[in-house]
């Protein structure tokens, strides 16, 4: 295996990981402020699911960056 591949492979894993981590830290506040703050206001549940969702679009640029690295794109 020559040195590119693990490099290319290794910049995947990277465009990948990074932003799973950050997401995972990011929702682990989100989740924690949200249930605090459904216990004072139910009302709020769609705007908390909506907040606990929107880190999730890190993962998925994560993703697309990773498939553009490994396909040449």
């Amino acid at each position: 295996m020559n040195l590119e591949k693990v490099l290319t492979a290794f910049a995947a894993a990277l465009a990948m990981g990074l932003p799973a981590l950050a997401t995972a830290w990011a929702q682990s506040k989100i989740g924690a402020a949200g249930a605090g703050t459904l216990a004072e206001k139910p009302e709020l549940s769609a705007t908390i699911i909506v907040l606990v969702a929107i880190p999730e679009t890190m993962v998925i640029l994560g993703f697309v960056v990773a498939s553009m690295i490994l396909f040449g794109v």
